[in-house]
This record gives structure tokens, sequence and C-alpha cells, in this order.
């Protein structure tokens, strides 16, 4: 899962919020980092992502790429997936997407310890409304072409868009069935997390 399915899934409150992004820029032991709740959400950001790489449904939707494209299958299909929850936004969320990205930017603006990149990043991504951009599949492009930059082989990326033009329904297909899932496992875990407080 990539940034605004993370957001959608680990919990409505501020802390919640930032350790939903903070998952993706903090590596390493936990305690003592950071408060619990924060620790706690950054955790969930990891066990979402165990979850989602585990998963027989991603597995499938994973194998539907060419065999060269593999190693980065994973990192198209969480930029698509992205794609699909902010298209499809209404079927899983009450809230209209424009006002939980709005709030999401608020909540990074007034945070004034974010991790190193992501401190860099913010300000561009509410600027650009980055996650609620994700609606636009044209978008995707670049995405990933940012992405690929990050990469030791950023040419692992080329084509990719192309592959997910020929692939669109079967994948969308696959997010609408695994997403529901997801949904239930990262609430079970927010409850859980919630009675242990």
């Amino acid at each position: 899962m990539n940034y605004l399915a993370h957001l959608h899934l680990g919990g409505e409150r501020p802390a919640q919020l930032l350790g939903s992004l903070y998952g993706d820029f903090v590596k390493g032991p936990l305690p003592g980092r950071f408060t619990p709740e924060l620790e706690s959400a950054i955790q969930l950001h990891r066990s979402i992502d165990t979850f989602t790489d585990a998963h027989p449904l991603v597995k499938e939707a994973i194998a539907r790429f060419p065999a060269a494209r593999r190693r980065y299958a994973g990192i198209v299909l969480d930029v698509f997936f992205d794609h699909c929850l902010a298209r499809d936004w209404a079927q899983y969320a009450a809230q209209p997407l424009d006002d939980f990205t709005r709030r999401v930017y608020q909540v990074l603006a007034a945070e004034p310890a974010l991790p190193e990149r992501l401190a860099m990043i913010a300000p561009r991504m509410a600027a650009q409304d980055w996650l609620g951009s994700y609606r636009d599949f044209d978008v995707l492009d670049a995405v990933l072409r940012g992405i690929s930059r990050r990469l030791s082989r950023p040419e692992g990326l080329a084509g990719a868009m192309q592959e997910l033009q020929a692939l669109y329904r079967p994948l969308s297909a696959d997010f609408a069935e695994f997403y529901p899932l997801l949904q239930d496992y990262a609430q079970a875990a927010l409850a859980e997390r919630a009675s242990l407080r």
C-alpha cells in the first residue's frame, strides 16, 4: 500500500495520521523514539505492509505482470492501488476525499519535527495535492518516475505505465476484492491497540 491507503487505514487522530506516513520514512527499532501513539501507528503501518505482501490476492496481482517486472511489481501495484482507492473513495470512506486530504496536509503542516525526507516533501505534497491527484490515472506516470529516481536501478520501472494500462481492469478487480479484507485487518488491529491503552 502507498501513502493514501496507509492514511485511510491507520486511524483518524493526528498521531495516527503522522504514523501512517512515518512508516515509509522511519527505519529500524522504534521503542523510545516516539510517543506511544505515534509508535503504535508506525507499527500498524508495518503490519499492514506485512499483511499485504503475504496475501494470496496480492501475490496473484503481482503475478499478472511480466516476469521481467516482478522485482518491482510490488511498487507499481502499491501506486496503482492508491489510484483505485482515490478513484473509488466514496465506496470506502464517508468523508469526501478532498476533505480527508486537506486534513492530512494540515496535520503535516502543524508538526514541527517530521522525519527529514518527509519534512522536505510535505510542502510539495500539499501544494500539488499528491494524495488527491491519484484519482487521475495519468498522474501515476509522474509518481513512478519520481520513485524510479530513488531506486538503485531506475530502469526497473521503465514501461510500467504501459503494463498498468494493459492490466487496468484485472488489477482494479484485484483491488476491489483485496481492499475490504485489508480494511477489516486494519480495523481489528486498531481496536486491539485501543483496548491495550
